[in-house]
């Protein structure tokens, strides 16, 4: 693994959720024009990321821009991202992978031209090159980074994943995952095979969004803002949130079996793709350490009990988000060393039927 300095900027996950606009006036203190999220530090130490870009919506309405089409959209992701499995875990519980077809990248970043340094995702040149990951089935492209520059030409922000993308106007459609997986709830349900399962319900909006505001700052985004940070201060303070949102988390989970009551909600699924990843790589190459997941009695039930849905499993792909995480990272990880451990059976039982009506 070369020193970070010959790496150039490396590109990583799409996880704001702040505005339309990739600008920085979020934050006057960072540098301009950050390719990467381990860049995007401000003055302080801390970790600030930047927002989305291409945020247009799939809507049921046949005469839209975008109408809902079995077969007309493709998902891009990779296995180690948890907001692209975000999207992928709704494709698997809504029934909608055989109307929306998917692909997954290689895990750990390369080099996505010859003529620069850019580190980002890549496609394998085969099928058997890595389980998982696969060929661009579309457009041939060999990074994401392809895809980005095929939509626009003139595009200048991050390339990341995951992308939605219209095989029938050869273009990106939205790259957030919080709209992506809205859409996935309701504009497919012609098509899906669970059309009923509603994850954003009308009565319980404003608890999920609510939910979801202190969980995504604290610990969806909280975990890369203690692997990320440059300053002790801005860890530590990280830290501190982080611990603090997973002790109310588990409180609440004390009480009732999911996030926002005993209904499986769109709360849930976010909440869950950070958890899976925490004992595994949070815990060791974010320095979450001060205490486990398995620590957390109901947290790690819970995790169970999520894991456990149908479909759900298919999206968790351990040696993929290891691969990526200790393989992608040199400046926290120089030498690409990938633990051995902790391989815990997410499979065995769990106590939250105890909540069941």
């Amino acid at each position: 693994m070369r020193p970070r300095s010959l790496l150039g900027p490396i590109n990583t996950f799409n996880l704001s959720e702040l505005s339309n606009n990739y600008n920085y006036k979020l934050n006057k203190n960072l540098v301009s024009m950050a390719r990467s999220s381990l860049e995007e530090i401000s003055d302080s130490g801390a970790f600030v990321r930047s927002a989305s870009t291409f945020r247009n919506f799939i809507s049921s309405d046949q005469n839209s821009q975008f109408p809902a089409e079995s077969g007309r959209y493709h998902l891009y992701i990779s296995y180690a991202c948890p907001w692209a499995c975000r999207c992928l875990s709704y494709l698997y519980i809504k029934g909608l992978n055989k109307a929306i077809s998917f692909s997954a990248v290689k895990p750990i970043w390369e080099r996505t031209k010859d003529t620069d340094e850019y580190m980002g995702w890549v496609f394998p040149g085969s099928k058997i090159e890595l389980p998982g990951a696969e060929p661009d089935p579309l457009n041939g492209a060999k990074s994401i980074r392809e895809l980005y520059e095929i939509a626009s030409a003139n595009y200048t922000g991050k390339y990341t994943v995951p992308v939605l993308w219209d095989k029938k106007l050869k273009t990106i459609v939205n790259n957030e995952s919080s709209e992506i997986i809205r859409m996935f709830n309701t504009a497919f349900n012609n098509v899906a095979d669970s059309p009923t399962l509603d994850l954003y319900p009308a009565n319980l909006r404003a608890q999920i969004d609510e939910t979801n505001d202190w969980t995504y700052d604290s610990i969806n985004n909280g975990v890369y803002r203690c692997g990320f940070a440059k300053k002790q201060e801005a860890y530590n303070e990280a830290a501190r949130q982080l611990y603090e949102a997973l002790d109310k988390c588990e409180n609440i989970l004390s009480k009732q079996r999911y996030i926002c009551g005993n209904t499986l909600t769109e709360a849930d699924i976010r909440l869950f793709v950070t958890l899976i990843r925490f004992d595994e790589v949070y815990a060791v190459h974010f320095k979450c350490n001060k205490k486990l997941l398995r620590e957390f009695p109901n947290l790690f039930n819970y995790t169970k009990d999520i894991f456990q849905i149908p479909g759900i499993s298919s999206t968790v792909n351990m040696e993929h988000m290891k691969l990526h995480y200790y393989g992608s990272h040199p400046s926290i990880n120089p030498f690409g060393i990938v633990p051995v451990g902790p391989n815990i059976d997410y499979s065995a039982p769990h106590d939250r039927e105890r909540f069941s009506a």
